[in-house]
């Protein structure tokens, strides 16, 4: 149990500093993206759900997604709309969940994202989104519903 909430502390940490630094810079950082891959491989060894290539589908398939997606839109409009931050987000996203999780995690991330551009739209109708906050927190809502029932007590 103790394992758990160490690694949940610590993503809780990276993905809200990814969070912050994203709505201030429209980065994220690769100090903070790329070790979430390796460590959510090492987290899906420890505690495992899944087994380990459905992680490594789900990072590879993860970073493939969403680089074609910004690539394709690039190419399109000129302009850079998905970064490879957030490819590298969601990448990890798919090491600590397993792909099956990833349709979820974008669904709570467009949702999110929605939302708060609905709110700023009536502010600024041309203001720039960042993603990464919502892709951060469509991954911490994941992991915490698929691992939080197993590491509870009551």
């Amino acid at each position: 149990m103790a394992l758990f909430w160490g690694l949940t502390a610590a993503l809780t940490v990276t993905l809200g500093a990814i969070a912050i630094i994203d709505l201030r810079t429209f980065r994220i950082p690769d100090l903070l993206s790329l070790p979430l891959i390796p460590a959510g491989l090492a987290a899906a060894l420890w505690l495992p759900l899944l087994p380990i290539q459905h992680h490594l589908i789900g990072a590879a398939a993860g970073f493939a997604v969403f680089a074609a997606i910004g690539g394709w839109y690039y190419r399109r409009t000129g302009v850079d709309g998905l970064g490879l931050g957030d490819a590298k987000l969601f990448a990890g996203a798919g090491a600590w969940l397993g792909w099956q999780a990833l349709p979820m995690v974008l669904l709570i991330a467009a949702l999110g994202g929605l939302a708060y551009a609905g709110l700023q739209g009536l502010r600024n109708r041309h203001a720039a989104l960042a993603f990464g906050p919502w892709l951060a927190l469509g991954f911490w809502t994941m992991w915490i519903w698929a691992h939080l029932p197993l590491h509870i007590s009551v």
